[in-house]
């Protein structure tokens, strides 16, 4: 636990920006959106409270000069590699076969992107999707096809499926009912106390700015446990679980990845910060587009957008409470805040 987590609860101040100085963090008059210096200040934020740890990671880049797609790298290996956490990487919880798949995605300030899905045995699928940017003519290589091409790169197979997934699977297997939990992330469910029903997702997404300015994100996760084998969410495809254009912004996206998917929304934030939205406005119109599709099933699920603009302002809106990010910038580096919701 970091000793200087803080929740923070930001409202709109108008006419803050006549009182801004170099370097002040302010409340945009689209209240969670904030605005810092764009040269020599970097900025890295990430999903849910696991992403302190993650951003920790990111920061030891930044904060020496490094490049922002080297930054997301490093900073979703943290979770990828924790056991604990059981909605990304090793550890993460299986689909219903028992195999744990995982899926991810990384893209760059000049819009080159990698994406792999349902890969098993590698530790960490994100490195994998970077190999695939920069070592293939594709975007996506999923399944069989990314282990195989994972193996060749040199990475290592590893029974991803822990003892306490595991466990948690066979007591799940009893009823074998399957059933979204809303913010589950924040839940810190240990298979040891509850049964496996109470798992379900997620995510984390990062989004980082170097001090050169330059964008890049990346998305990772185990999806959703007890899932469908072969099921593929949002998070490894380019456009719904990550976006990111350099000269306006980036966007990640959390929760029902079908929901995601079918309005791509991802790239759906960013075109909408093109426009002139800020980040959490942006995050709050493609949550909108979701409610009004379905307004019954949105009642029932998670989804969640954050956005990091190339001004350095970010935000988030979410479909229910309970949504946090993380960031960590010069002036602090364990930040959680709280994301905003229409329910």
């Amino acid at each position: 636990m970091f000793n200087r987590r803080k929740f923070i609860t930001q409202s709109a101040v108008a006419g803050a920006a006549a009182l801004l100085v170099p370097g002040e963090v302010w409340s945009a008059p689209f209240q969670e959106d904030h605005i810092q210096p764009l040269e020599n200040n970097p900025i890295v934020i990430s999903t849910w409270d696991f992403g302190i740890a993650a951003n920790a990671a990111a920061w030891e880049v930044l904060r020496n000069n490094g490049r922002a797609l080297d930054a997301v790298e490093k900073g979703v290996h943290v979770p990828e590699a924790d056991v604990k956490n059981q909605s990304v990487g090793y550890g993460g919880l299986p689909d219903r076969d028992g195999k744990v798949t995982l899926d991810a995605c990384i893209m760059d300030e000049f819009g080159n992107c990698g994406s792999v899905a349902a890969l098993q045995h590698i530790m960490h699928p994100i490195s994998v999707a970077r190999k695939v940017m920069e070592k293939t003519p594709h975007v996506m290589l999923v399944g069989d096809g990314a282990l195989q091409f994972a193996l060749e790169q040199g990475f290592k197979r590893t029974n991803l499926l822990t003892a306490e997934a595991e466990k948690a699977w066979k007591e799940w297997l009893k009823k074998a009912e399957y059933k979204p939990v809303i913010n589950i992330e924040n839940k810190n469910f240990s298979p040891r106390k509850l049964p496996g029903n109470e798992y379900n997702h997620d995510t984390i997404g990062m989004l980082a700015m170097d001090a050169k300015g330059n964008l890049s994100g990346a998305c990772t996760t185990s999806g959703m446990a007890y899932k469908m084998h072969g099921r593929v969410g949002d998070s490894p495809i380019i456009g719904a679980g990550l976006y990111v254009d350099n000269e306006i912004g980036g966007a990640t996206s959390t929760g029902v990845g079908e929901e995601v998917i079918r309005n791509v929304g991802s790239f759906l934030v960013v075109e909408l910060m093109r426009q002139g939205y800020p980040p959490e406005e942006a995050c709050k119109e493609a949550v909108m587009r979701i409610i009004k599709k379905k307004p019954e099933t949105a009642k029932e699920i998670q989804v969640g957008f954050l956005a990091l603009n190339k001004k350095g302002q970010y935000g988030a809106y979410a479909i229910q409470k309970g949504f946090s990010f993380a960031v960590c910038n010069k002036e602090s580096q364990d930040t959680l805040i709280k994301g905003k919701s229409y329910y």
